[in-house]
C-alpha cells in the first residue's frame, strides 16, 4: 500500500482534527488515494447514537454519500450511450414520453442545463419517504421548466430523479439494480448501499447556538433516489476516487470517462473555478484540475475530488447536516503537495517512426511559426512557438489522417501533404507562405 510519511500523516490528522472541533463535527474521516491506493486514512468523533456518543469511525463505517450518486447514475447513462440504446442529443421524449420537458436532451439533464427546477413538488424530499416515479411524473409540469434549455447551469436534482427512470426504462430493471450489476460490483464497492448496514453513522443536525445534537430522519426516496440514496464507506469512496482519476476496470472506456469530466457548463462566470461536466462536477485549485462531486442530505456530507493528471484523489465523510468547510478536501492536498510532492516521471528515450520525425520541427501558419512535436505516444502535438496560439495534440486514424483532441482543432482533421500539413483548410507549411505548397491568399513574394 502506498502510504505518506509520518510527518504528512501528522499534518493531515491536525487539519482534520481542527475541522472536527472548530466546526463541531459528531464524526469526520478522511482519505487521501494515490496511484489507485488508499495512502493515508483519518478520523475524528463518534459515530452515535447512545450516550456514550457511539463507537469512533473506521474506513468501514457508512455514511451518506447524498449527491456522489449522481455521478454513479450518470455512469450507467453513459454506458447506455456507448452501447448505442441512446445518444447524448435525445430529447427525453424519445424514451421518456409524456413528461412535459420532452424537449431537453439527455446531456442538458447529465450536466444540470436542461433548466429544470432543483425540487421536486413534494414536501423536503430529503426528509420525507419518496413518491414512486408514476407519482412523482404526475405532479410535474410545464411550470416547473425554469429556464430555457442549455442557456444556464441550474443544479436540479429532479433532472436525475428522470435520469433514473431513463435508466429503469432502457434496461429493464430499477436504476438502483442498473447502478449495482454495472458499477459497484465490477468495482467492487461491496459496502456501498441503498439503505444503511452496520456498522453506520447517525446523521445529526447540530444546534447552531448549543453543543447539542438532533437525529435527522433516513427514508427511502423512491423516484428520488438517483439524486441521493446511496451510503458508502470511506475505503470504498476511496476506489471511487481512483475510477474517476483513471482507473476505470473496464466498466467505462478512457475516453468516455474523459469526455465525463470535460466542462460542460460553469458554475461562476468568466474567471470559472468550478463548473459541472457528465455528471461530475469540476473545480480548479492551485493548478489542479479536479473532478468528482460533493454531497448533501439531512445529517451528512460528503466530498470526493480527483486529479487524473497526478493520479491522487481526497475525500470525507462527515455525519452532520451542515456546518464543514469545503475547503478541507483541497487543504488535505495543498498539504500532500508541501510535504510530499509528486515527483515527475524520469524520462526515457523511445523509438520512433522515421516517416514521423520527418514531420517534426518548424511549420507556418501564414508567418506565425508552429512547433510539431512527436509525442510519446505516438501523437503529434502542435504548438506555437512563443506560447500564444492555437495549440492541439492529434492522434492518428486508420485512413492515414490525424483527429485533434483539444483546444481549437479538437474534432477536426490533419491531413499530411507533400510539403504542407492541412487541418481543415488551415495550412502549415515549412517557411511562411511557401509559393511550394497551396497558400490560401496569393502571396507571392516578400518586400520592404
Amino acid at each position: 500500500m502506498s502510504q505518506v510519511g509520518e510527518t504528512t500523516a501528522r499534518a493531515l490528522l491536525r487539519r482534520l482534527a481542527v475541522e472536527q472541533a472548530e466546526c463541531r463535527v459528531p464524526s469526520l474521516t478522511a482519505a487521501i488515494v494515490r496511484e489507485g491506493r488508499l495512502a493515508w486514512f483519518g478520523a475524528r468523533g463518534f459515530t452515535g447514537p447512545g450516550a456514550d456518543g457511539g463507537p469512533p469511525p473506521t474506513d468501514g463505517t457508512q455514511y451518506r454519500l447524498g449527491s456522489i450518486t449522481k455521478s454513479m447514475v450518470a455512469v450507467v447513462v453513459m454506458r447506455l450511450r456507448d452501447e448505442g440504446r441512446l445518444d447524448l442529443l435525445d430529447p427525453l421524449a424519445k424514451h421518456l414520453p409524456g413528461t412535459p420537458f420532452g424537449e431537453v436532451s439527455i446531456a442538458q439533464l447529465l450536466s444540470h442545463t436542461a433548466g429544470l427546477t432543483a425540487e421536486p413538488p413534494t414536501g423536503w424530499w430529503e426528509r420525507t419517504p419518496g413518491l414512486p416515479p408514476d407519482q412523482l411524473l404526475a405532479l410535474l409540469g410545464p411550470q416547473h421548466a425554469k429556464h430555457r434549455p442549455g442557456r444556464r447551469f441550474h443544479y436540479s436534482n429532479i433532472g436525475y430523479g428522470l435520469l433514473g427512470e431513463l435508466i429503469a426504462r432502457l434496461r429493464g430493471m430499477p436504476w438502483l439494480r442498473a447502478v449495482q450489476q454495472e458499477v459497484l460490483q465490477p468495482l467492487g464497492l461491496s459496502a456501498t448501499t441503498e439503505r444503511p448496514r452496520a456498522p453506520h453513522a447517525t446523521g445529526y443536525a447540530v444546534h447552531p447556538w448549543a453543543d447539542v445534537v438532533l437525529a435527522e430522519p433516513e427514508h427511502d426516496h423512491a423516484a428520488m433516489g438517483p439524486a441521493g440514496q446511496l451510503w458508502s464507506t470511506t475505503a470504498d469512496l476511496a476506489r471511487w476516487a481512483a475510477f474517476v482519476a483513471g482507473d476505470t476496470g473496464g466498466v467505462l472506456s478512457p475516453a468516455t470517462l474523459a469526455e465525463m469530466r470535460e466542462p460542460a457548463t460553469v458554475d461562476d462566470g468568466d474567471a470559472w473555478t468550478s463548473g459541472y461536466g457528465l455528471g461530475l462536477q469540476l473545480t480548479r485549485h492551485a493548478g489542479r484540475r479536479l473532478a468528482g462531486h460533493t454531497g448533501s442530505m439531512p445529517g451528512f456530507l460528503a466530498t470526493v475530488w480527483a486529479d487524473p493528471a497526478d493520479q491522487v484523489g481526497v475525500l470525507f465523510l462527515a455525519n452532520t447536516t451542515s456546518g464543514l468547510s469545503y475547503t478541507l478536501t483541497t487543504d488535505l492536498l495543498d498539504i500532500l503537495d508541501e510535504h510530499e510532492p509528486r515527483l515527475p516521471q524520469q524520462w526515457r528515450p523511445s523509438s520512433a517512426d522515421p516517416a514521423l520525425l520527418a514531420l517534426t520541427g518548424l511549420w507556418h501558419w501564414g508567418p506565425k511559426p508552429y512547433g510539431l512535436r512527436l509525442l510519446p505516444d505516438g501523437g503529434l502535438a502542435l504548438t506555437p512557438v512563443g506560447g500564444a496560439g492555437r495549440a492541439s495534440r492529434f492522434v492518428p486514424q486508420d485512413d492515414g489522417t490525424w483527429l485533434g483532441l483539444d483546444g481549437y482543432y479538437a474534432g477536426e482533421t490533419l491531413r499530411v501533404g507533400a510539403d504542407h500539413l492541412d487541418i481543415n483548410t488551415f495550412v502549415f507549411t515549412r517557411e511562411p507562405y511557401d509559393p511550394q505548397a497551396p497558400v490560401p491568399g496569393g502571396v507571392t513574394d516578400w518586400h520592404a
